[in-house]
């Protein structure tokens, strides 16, 4: 196998594992949607967001790839935002 075939798997072996845990973050967040709507609490929460994007920034082993993974994390959270804000649309449609 050469280098490009090596690191290919890699990636494909990591986008696997980016699946699962992209789904398995996905139902947490239909769950923890479930638990704002019981207790009044918006679905955007700048402060925590901030908090976590720092937490997690603090992980990075590499400091290089730190605004990359910031801007990739970032993205992450507008995504979930974003569908925590279709399921409230879709119950307010049905109801």
């Amino acid at each position: 196998m050469n280098i490009l075939e090596e690191n290919r798997l890699i990636i494909n072996e990591t986008d696997d594992q980016l699946v699962k845990l992209f789904e398995k973050r996905m139902h947490a967040v239909e769950r923890l949607l479930a638990y704002k709507k019981e207790n009044g609490l918006p679905v955007y929460d700048p402060a925590r967001e901030a908090d976590n994007i720092a937490r997690n920034c603090a992980k990075l082993q590499d400091p290089q790839l730190e605004q990359y993974f910031r801007k990739w994390y970032e993205e992450t959270m507008a995504v979930s935002r974003r569908y925590q804000e279709d399921l409230l649309k879709k119950e307010n449609v049905c109801d």
